[in-house]
């Protein structure tokens, strides 16, 4: 742009902002104001040229100015704009506190001085801010705005001061039934935010406390529920015995499921779809449950029942983007498919999915189609073939690939892949755990230990390690003090898992456990019905002497997946099968 084309878009610029300010001034103040007007007019248009010159403070101080003379919230704003623009948080704060001081009923001005004071992390001076943006509002509309209140503050680092500031700040909301549990809610959110989870823990009782149907507290009792804290699962159970809202009971779900308490979350899911059949979210998950569950036909049920009720309620955005929701039920439903054995049924599914976003876990699952055909290379052309748009999206074609060839037994092909891949990607610990969970497969011991000791010191929080190097040694029968060890220190990270407490009770067989280990068995095995869990829990029944529940059990993991190795190894092994 020339230099005159330049002045004149910004001559335009000021005399729109001189004509606005103008309008919003008192007409009272001058009946003959040409006068102000050509000097408001040129001092509007320094101030811009400035600004484009990069003189931010003279720009400011004119724009300020002039937003004095003319008192035109446009004008202060503008000051403020110019302000932040320079990073100048100060000069911002100064400018929005002149606004709010010509207009004090203004809500932007209050708003900007409020963010800008956040900005600045000075928490203690938001409280005026805070109570005049919560003031004049109606009931609903301020149980609204309290509720967003934690996330204005995220990002502050006294996060202890913060909600104490804001509990000081919602006092009066407290002594409200209609406002009172969301103030609770919001405060007990940023308690948790400073690691108090007791004050956390205490608000959501006041909150229930002051109305018991209220959906806030209870959301945040989900958001505290750890082994730790059994009395916030007491509340959100008090909770559910009433009438629950279905985002209550889906977010209690949820968490049951992170926290990996499968069976009960599943029974949560069909209570939600109960009593809730037209929450379309409550089918998708029961469905996805019950796939990993390997209740093929009831999992198509469910899902199908998502499908049909996110077309009846146009389940897509404003452009008309399918749906996260669609898009993985497609692939869920074309999944069951390809488990039984209909693969033109399950490239249609994949035919529906209108998502490029999801194109790679679309041809992932078309390359397991192909490799049901013993097309391999086709299938591993499909994925390596997918557009990388995103950094990312190399490291997930590669584990995409290796996943194939694991689920084919190709584990030579895999290993190989994957120590190729952490020379690439040396700090990515979850490949060196993969390439160590192929090296067992292979017969590498030493390997596979040597690789997990490098994710333990790399990642001491990653669980997966301690427990597959303690399952192993204690398949293998060796140093079971130092498998339980390793074991015990898993299930500190992840005392629910199902899995891990299936290694635990894989130590105690081979310790001579047997009661101990059948009863930890059966409480996996409740917990996450699984061909390997039923193996180990076979086989301790088989050793037991009860042959007949052996076999029921072994029967049932052959159901659930009867190309499981470990089961089909133990089976043929106790039982002679062939």
């Amino acid at each position: 742009m020339s230099r005159i084309h330049r002045f004149i878009t910004i001559f335009i610029a000021a005399a729109c902002i001189c004509g606005t300010a103008l309008s919003a001034a008192p007409r009272a103040q001058d009946p003959d104001n040409s006068n102000l007007d050509g000097e408001l007019l040129y001092q509007l248009l320094v101030s811009e040229l400035s600004e484009q010159a990069g003189d931010h403070g003279a720009a400011y101080s004119l724009m300020l100015d002039a937003a004095r003379k003319a008192n035109a919230p446009r004008l202060y704003e503008r000051a403020v704009e110019i302000a932040l623009r320079a990073r100048s948080g100060e000069a911002a704060l100064d400018a929005a506190q002149a606004w709010a001081r010509a207009f004090p009923s203004s809500k932007e001005a209050n708003r900007f001085q409020f963010q800008i004071l956040l900005g600045l992390n000075r928490i203690t001076q938001t409280y005026e801010p805070l109570k005049r943006e919560l003031a004049g509002m109606a009931p609903a509309e301020r149980a609204g705005a309290i509720s967003l209140i934690p996330r204005y503050f995220a990002r502050v680092t006294d996060k202890k001061l913060a909600a104490s500031v804001v509990e000081k700040a919602l006092s009066m909301e407290f002594l409200n039934r209609a406002t009172g549990p969301s103030a609770w809610a919001a405060v007990g959110v940023l308690r948790q935010q400073a690691d108090d989870v007791e004050g956390a823990l205490d608000a959501a009782r006041r909150g229930t406390t002051l109305d018991p149907t209220a959906v806030e507290p209870v959301l945040l009792a989900i958001g505290l529920m750890t082994p730790k804290t059994p009395d916030a699962e007491k509340l959100v159970r008090h909770y559910l015995a009433g009438t629950p809202a279905p985002n209550v009971r889906m977010a209690y779900a949820r968490s049951l499921i992170n926290s990996q308490r499968y069976a009960e979350a599943y029974l949560q899911t069909q209570s939600l779809t109960a009593e809730n059949p037209d929450f379309p979210d409550a089918w998708l998950l029961q469905g996805s449950l019950e796939l990993q569950d390997k209740f093929l036909k009831k999992a198509e049920t469910s899902l199908s029942k998502f499908v049909d009720l996110s077309s009846k309620n146009a389940d897509a955005d404003p452009k008309g983007a399918m749906s996260r929701g669609l898009v993985q039920a497609y692939l869920l439903l074309a999944q069951i498919a390809e488990q039984d054995k209909k693969l033109t049924e399950a490239n249609a599914y994949l035919d529906k999915i209108d998502s490029p976003s999801d194109a790679l876990r679309v041809q992932k699952r078309r390359a397991g189609i192909l490799a049901r055909q013993g097309k391999i290379e086709d299938a591993r052309k499909l994925i390596r073939d997918v557009p990388e748009v995103h950094a990312s999206d190399a490291l997930e074609k590669l584990n995409a690939e290796v996943q194939l060839l694991r689920d084919n037994r190709l584990y030579a092909a895999a290993y190989q892949m994957l120590e190729d891949a952490t020379s690439v990607y040396p700090d990515e610990t979850e490949l060196i755990y993969d390439q160590a969970m192929i090296a067992e497969k292979i017969g590498k011991n030493e390997e596979m230990e040597r690789l997990l000791r490098k994710v333990m010191q790399a990642k001491p929080e990653y669980h997966h390690a301690y427990n597959a190097l303690g399952y192993s040694l204690a398949d293998r029968n060796i140093r079971l003090v130092e498998a339980r060890e390793l074991i015990s220190k898993a299930l500190t990270f992840a005392p629910n898992d199902p899995f891990i407490i299936d290694s635990l009770a894989w130590v105690e067989f081979r310790s001579g456990n047997l009661a101990e280990a059948k009863r930890l068995l059966r409480e996996a095995f409740q917990a996450r019905p699984d061909a390997e869990i039923a193996a180990h829990l076979g086989e301790v029944l088989w050793i037991s002497g009860a042959r007949e529940e052996a076999r029921a059990i072994w029967n049932e993991g052959a159901k659930l997946n009867p190309d499981n190795e470990t089961l089909v190894d133990t089976m043929r092994r106790l039982r002679g099968d062939h």
